[in-house]
């Protein structure tokens, strides 16, 4: 039985150029009949869930529903699931889309973390990244979350923006730290083939920064955030002690989840499902009764392994090799080369990523899985 849900509202005023998720213009009425068949498939798949643990309702940008789309979403939830009294229910917004009205519905429900999609506090770097929102847009919208009674949010930063100097991001994160987020999450700008921004980079319209200052970038921000109390918990995310993001920590966990909602995902008793990303054929199977997925697909041992070795060291933690030897793994000699290095190093039960190799992960999980034979 799943204990974490995700659910995805696809709506956003405009995708950025780097957004590869699955999101379309926001149309009220569309959402409002989208809204109407995520309540039936959460009635369908409700006997596959247990008493839920975190709620996470991403997208998209999920506060452009109307408030009282909101109301039937968790009115549908409660009476079809169970809640742990201690759920964390989270709800993703960008900057421009939060008022105060819309953030006491949003309490009134039950949804106790804000996740805020700021990126930077420089307007020419969202301009460049094709957000609609300014700076000055995105700190009021922060502030508004604090002052509307939030305990928990967490500012999405990024780095290796075209354009962005040492200097700029020194100064979002600084200018992010003065509006006392509990959890920060710092991406690398990572350009992705099909979207706008991987177009503009092969017709050389978009320069995008050296490697050595995004490590660089990459580097300070791990070191800022833990001098202000923060710990680097995942390669990407930053918490305060208490606040770490139980929903992503399941995913990186391995943990199952059910996933609701155009294009959303679901990891269940040993199988990855997802839905169809079409969205009107995901209201038409759901106006018919139908359960909207697309693809099922049984994971085998090695997958498992190589997800669990993947996801894992995603962690500052890294992972348990009592239970990667349950799952067949011999890391003895597998990973020496690479603790040599001083990509990988051993604590106790545990091989974690580096400082040197976090920044690098996804080059030395490929070696691993070379050594590893998988």
């Amino acid at each position: 039985m799943a204990d974490f849900l995700y659910i995805h509202i696809p709506f956003c005023i405009r995708k950025s150029v780097y957004c590869d998720f699955l999101s379309l213009p926001f149309d009220e009425q569309a959402a409002r009949r989208y809204v109407s068949s995520l309540c039936r498939e959460l009635e369908l798949k409700s006997n596959i869930a247990g008493k839920l643990r975190t709620i996470f309702i991403g997208g998209g940008t999920p506060t452009l529903l109307p408030g009282d789309c909101f109301d039937q979403l968790f009115r549908c939830l409660r009476k079809n699931f169970l809640f742990s009294p201690e759920i964390e229910i989270t709800v993703e917004a960008n900057p421009g889309t939060v008022t105060a009205p819309k953030l006491d519905v949003l309490l009134s429900l039950g949804v106790n973390r804000m996740s805020v999609g700021v990126q930077s506090l420089h307007d020419d770097e969202l301009k460049m990244l094709g957000r609609v929102h300014t700076a000055d847009e995105a700190l009021e919208s922060v502030r508004l979350i604090n002052n509307e009674r939030f305990k928990n949010y967490s500012v999405d930063l990024m780095y290796g923006i075209p354009g962005q100097t040492m200097g700029t991001w020194k100064e979002t994160l600084t200018k992010t730290l003065g509006l006392s987020p509990y959890h920060i999450s710092a991406y690398e700008l990572t350009p992705e083939q099909g979207t706008p921004l991987w177009d503009l980079i092969k017709k050389d319209a978009v320069l995008m920064p050296e490697e050595g200052l995004v490590l660089d970038m990459y580097a300070y921000a791990v070191d800022f955030l833990q001098g202000m109390g923060f710990e680097h918990y995942e390669i990407s995310n930053h918490a305060l002690p208490g606040f770490r993001c139980l929903h992503n920590l399941n995913y990186w966990d391995r943990g199952e989840y059910l996933g609701t909602g155009a294009g959303a995902h679901s990891f269940i008793k040993g199988v990855r499902s997802k839905n169809t990303s079409d969205v009107s054929a995901y209201i038409e199977n759901l106006n018919n009764d139908r359960i909207p997925e697309t693809e099922a697909i049984s994971i085998n041992p090695d997958e498992a392994l190589k997800e669990y070795i993947f996801l894992g060291l995603r962690k500052t933690e890294g992972i348990d090799l009592a239970q990667a030897k349950k799952m067949r793994a011999d890391f003895s000699n597998a990973c020496s080369e690479l603790i040599r290095s001083d990509h990988l190093a051993l604590a106790g039960n545990y091989l974690r990523l580096t400082r040197k190799g976090l920044p690098v992960s996804n080059m030395v999980i490929v070696r691993l899985f070379e050594r590893l034979g998988l």
